[in-house]
């Protein structure tokens, strides 16, 4: 799958779906990281595209966090 692709894919996919596509990619790096340290390791780059994927989910967390908080300040702003 290109990258594009994932990413339109986790876009599209709710904060519950996110939080569980995040667990499931921290338990897949737990598994790679235990196949490092045992040398059953037979591909490297899986490592990297786990990290990349984690950092994609984190990133929209906080992106649709970031759009709530602004809705927030907004409302306690009004009323002081």
């Amino acid at each position: 799958m290109k990258r594009t692709d994932a990413k339109k894919a986790l876009a599209g996919k709710t904060p519950a779906e996110l939080q569980t596509e995040l667990e499931a990619l921290l338990k897949e790096q737990f598994g790679l990281r235990m196949q490092v340290a045992t040398q059953q390791i037979t591909n490297t780059a899986k490592l990297k595209d786990v990290r990349r994927g984690i950092a994609r989910v984190r990133t929209l967390q906080a992106q649709a966090s970031a759009e709530k908080a602004p809705a927030a300040k907004g409302k306690q702003g009004a009323r002081a």
